[in-house]
């Protein structure tokens, strides 16, 4: 029974119906518990992906996505032994589309790695306006929280920690991973922040300074202020509670 199971054919069709009725329940029981997911587009480049690793991580984003005013369409699926590819087509109310293409690598009929790219339309069709004094939503972690407003089919994210804050003691609990593994690339509005990459190296993001920083770091408030960072890369999942 068991050996079956592990040899289960990869569903085409019901990957059709987790895309396009955003049944995340569905689209995550394709994934291996441990399985990885990269992310390519304009704001995370091929030199720094967004990434994903367990299945845990990847419903927090899933749930995120499938939770924007929009439509999905998976536009083809090619299934061929171990691999899949597939294209899916994103469409905004006000008509902003993303296509992505998917590659997937399969373990027993379950996706153990994926990798995304995905374009945004660039033109811009009307003139719009967010207010993060009324935010679509609200993430919070241990003295702090992520306010965020879309625009242009896009996410904005305003961080504000307290003196106090670091990654690795108030946001590693929500994402199980050693370091922070979602880049970012923003504006410091006030107070100072501290980040230490994986192999040592540290910089110091102080108010006035725009900052990207790659995957797989840590960092922490410096001094008694709140710093508050405007983060305009785009970060589905990030700080998101299993709760």
């Amino acid at each position: 029974m068991a050996l079956q199971e592990a040899q289960r054919p990869f569903d085409g069709e019901l990957l059709r119906h987790a895309i396009e009725d955003g049944d995340v329940d569905a689209m995550l029981g394709q994934f291996t518990e441990d399985a990885d997911l990269e992310m390519i587009d304009r704001r995370t480049p091929p030199s720094a992906p967004m990434t994903l690793h367990g299945r845990q991580a990847i419903g927090d984003m899933l749930r995120e996505v499938y939770s924007r005013p929009m439509t999905h369409r998976l536009d083809r699926c090619v299934v061929q032994g171990d691999h899949v590819a597939y294209e899916e087509t994103c469409t905004y109310p006000d008509g902003t589309k993303v296509t992505s293409m998917s590659m997937l690598e399969l373990s027993g009929g379950r996706i153990a790695r994926q990798i995304s790219v995905q374009a945004w339309d660039e033109g811009i069709t009307e003139a719009e306006t967010a207010d993060f004094a009324d935010p679509e939503e609200v993430r919070r972690v241990e003295l702090g929280r992520i306010e965020i407003v879309h625009v242009g089919g896009g996410e904005l994210d305003r961080a504000v920690f307290e003196p106090g804050w670091r990654w690795s003691t108030c946001v590693k609990p929500i994402m199980g991973t050693e370091l922070c593994m979602f880049p970012h690339f923003g504006y410091v509005v006030s107070g100072a922040l501290r980040i230490r990459m994986a192999d040592g190296a540290e910089l110091d993001a102080r108010a006035g300074q725009v900052v990207r920083i790659p995957p797989g770091h840590d960092a922490w408030v410096l001094g008694d202020e709140p710093a508050v960072l405007v983060d305009w890369q785009d970060a589905p999942g990030y700080a998101v509670s299993p709760d």
